[in-house]
């Protein structure tokens, strides 16, 4: 009798407890893609929770679909007299970045770090045809290089760091 009661209210307990659990779900009224000259973005329509973040170039809501994005921001008007070839790697990346500079007289090229908001973390001149920039002290999220020849945009790479 006394293992009946305690194997009864263990169920009794054990059935309470499963019915609280809850998983995250999402049943949003649609969907979709959309793209235009700035840039693509997938979108949900009808999720419960969602953050929005804004900065100086506007603001994106944060849900339920999150894409992976990696571009190369070029064709600048300003620079279309260079001839300069630039690459970053790895991106994306974990404790550094590298960036390459080909056929191009390195006197007066520099990089500037931006994070998504703006603001210059690291402004340095160019000296060499590989230039390592640390990144191991910076946050997970997204960045932005931009390379200049004097006053001119040459390039600029969006860069993503992981942890």
């Amino acid at each position: 009798m006394k293992y009946k009661k305690l194997k009864l209210s263990a169920a009794l307990l054990l059935g309470l407890g499963l019915t609280g659990l809850q998983a995250q779900t999402s049943v949003n009224a649609t969907g979709g893609d959309a793209s235009g000259s700035g840039g693509s973005v997938s979108y949900s329509v009808g999720q419960v929770v969602y953050t929005t973040n804004t900065g100086t170039n506007g603001s994106v809501a944060q849900g339920v679909q999150q894409p992976y994005e990696i571009s190369v921001v070029t064709a600048i008007e300003e620079a279309k007299g260079i001839n300069l070839l630039v690459s970053a790697y790895p991106n994306p990346t974990t404790d550094y970045l590298t960036l390459e500079v080909k056929e191009f007289e390195l006197s007066n090229i520099s990089y500037q770090l931006y994070d998504m908001n703006g603001k210059l973390l690291q402004n340095e001149k160019i000296t060499d045809n590989q230039t390592s920039i640390v990144m191991s002290n910076l946050v997970p999220a997204t960045y932005f290089v931009k390379v200049t020849e004097g006053n001119k945009e040459v390039k600029t790479f969006k860069i993503i760091k992981t942890q």
